[in-house]
C-alpha cells in the first residue's frame, strides 16, 4: 500500500523550522526511484475523472512530484514561487503561516482564463499556503479543479479551508 510505503520513508524532524513543530521530511522518499514512480502513478489514479488542464506546483517541494504528475497527465506544469524568484511579470498573494508570513507569486501569463488547474504540494498542514495559491489561480480567471498532496496532516484541518475553492482534495498519506 502506497500510504504505508510513504509513512515508512518520511522522516520526522523535531523543532523545525521552529520549536514545537514536527516537520515531515519527504527527502528520504527521493532516494527510492521505485517509490517515486509508485507515488506518481498513485496520484494519477486518484485524480482520474478530474478535468485538469494545468498542474501548478508550490515552491519548492511541490515541484518534485508536481512536474512528474504534469508529465504523466500530459499537461503543462506551472511553478508557484516565493516572492522575487520568478523573472517575468507576476501577480502576488500574501498569507500567514503557522510560524510567520510569506508571499507567493505566479507569472501573469502562466494560466489562461477558464483553464482547470490542479494545485500540488508535498504536504497539507493548515492550508494557508494552498489557499494563497488558489487565490492566485482565481486572479487569473482560472478554476481550481482540485488539490493533490503526498501527505495531509488531518489534525490541522487544512482540508476545510480548501472547500471554498474545490471539493477535490487528495492525499496519499494522512496523519
Amino acid at each position: 500500500m502506497i500510504e504505508t510505503r510513504i509513512k515508512q520513508s518520511v522522516r520526522d524532524v523535531s523543532d523545525f523550522p521552529k520549536p514545537g513543530i514536527v516537520f515531515k521530511d519527504i527527502t528520504p522518499i527521493l532516494k527510492d526511484a521505485g517509490l517515486c514512480h509508485a507515488i506518481t502513478a498513485a496520484l494519477v489514479v486518484q485524480l482520474s475523472g478530474l478535468n485538469i488542464d494545468v498542474v501548478a506546483g508550490i515552491e519548492s517541494r511541490g515541484f518534485l512530484f508536481g512536474m512528474a504528475l504534469a508529465n504523466a497527465l500530459n499537461v503543462p506544469f506551472v511553478p508557484i514561487r516565493k516572492a522575487g524568484k520568478l523573472p517575468y511579470k507576476t501577480i502576488q498573494q500574501s498569507y500567514d503561516l503557522e510560524y510567520g508570513s510569506a508571499t507567493l507569486e505566479l507569472h501573469e501569463d502562466a494560466i489562461l482564463p477558464g483553464q482547470h488547474v490542479l494545485i500540488h504540494d508535498d504536504l497539507l498542514a493548515t492550508g494557508g499556503t494552498v489557499v494563497a495559491a488558489s487565490k492566485l489561480i482565481e486572479k487569473l480567471g482560472a478554476v481550481v479543479e482540485g488539490y493533490s498532496f503526498l501527505i495531509a496532516l488531518d489534525f490541522l484541518n487544512g482540508r476545510d479551508r480548501l472547500h471554498a475553492f474545490s471539493a477535490n482534495t487528495f492525499a496519499l498519506a494522512s496523519y
